[in-house]
C-alpha cells in the first residue's frame, strides 16, 4: 500500500538573505520564517489531506516550523536524527564568495566528486534520507508530514527516483521554505506527485 509523504523544508533562516550555508549548524527563524511555519499549519488544517503522523529533524529550525503544524493537526512531532541537513564542511557559516574559488567550481562542477572538503558524502546524504522516508513509509499509512531541509530534500528525491545524485542541483535547483513536496512511497517504488507547492 502506497503512503504519501508531504515533504516540507523548514522557514526562512536568519542566513538566507546571504544564502548562507546552513548545515547542520543552528541558526533560528526570521519573523517571515514564524509566518512561514503558521501559514503552513493553517493551509494543512484547511486543506483536509488528514495527516496521521508528523517527523521532523532535531535541529531547531525544523522544530520550530513543526510546532504550529503538530498543534493544528493534533500530532506529536516524531524527531528522527536521519533527518538532519547535511554537513557542509568547510562550507559551514559561509557563502560561496568566502571559499576558494577553485573549491566552488569543483562543487558546482559535480557536487559529489567535488563535495566541500569535511562535508559529509553526498551520496551517503541521499541514502540516509532515502532510507529514513522508506522507513516511515513502510511505519506508517495515509499520508505523513516531514519537516526537513533543503539539501538532504533534493539528494532524498534523486536518490528515490533513481536520479543520478551528482545532478541533484539541477534536476532540483531549490526546495522553498514551507512549501509542500509531495511523494507517494510503495516498497521500492517512488512517485513524485507535486513539487514546491506554496502554502503561503
Amino acid at each position: 500500500m502506497e503512503t504519501r509523504l508531504l515533504l516540507v523544508r523548514h522557514g526562512e533562516t536568519e542566513w538566507h538573505a546571504e544564502n548562507r550555508y546552513a548545515g547542520t549548524s543552528e541558526v533560528g527563524l526570521t519573523e517571515r520564517g514564524r509566518r512561514q511555519a503558521e501559514q503552513l499549519a493553517a493551509y494543512l488544517a484547511a486543506s483536509g489531506e488528514r495527516i496521521s503522523a508528523l517527523y521532523r529533524s532535531p535541529q531547531g529550525r525544523a522544530r520550530v516550523t513543526a510546532e504550529p503544524s503538530a498543534r493544528a493537526l493534533g500530532l506529536e512531532p516524531v524527531v528522527l536524527d536521519e533527518l538532519r541537513e547535511v554537513h557542509f564542511g568547510i562550507a559551514e557559516g559561509r557563502v560561496l564568495s568566502e571559499l576558494d574559488p577553485q573549491v566552488v567550481a569543483a562543487f558546482r562542477a559535480d557536487p559529489v566528486v567535488g563535495a566541500f572538503p569535511g562535508a559529509e558524502p553526498t551520496e551517503d546524504a541521499a541514502r540516509r534520507g532515502a532510507a529514513a522516508l522508506r522507513a516511515i513509509a513502510a511505519r506508517e499509512n495515509g499520508r505523513v508530514l516531514v519537516v526537513a531541509h533543503n539539501t538532504l530534500i533534493r539528494l532524498t528525491l534523486c536518490e528515490l527516483l533513481g536520479i543520478p545524485v551528482r545532478d541533484y542541483r539541477r534536476v532540483f535547483p531549490r526546495v522553498e521554505n514551507a512549501a509542500l513536496t509531495e511523494i507517494g512511497i510503495d516498497g521500492d517504488a517512488t512517485s513524485l506527485r507535486r513539487f514546491n507547492l506554496p502554502t503561503a
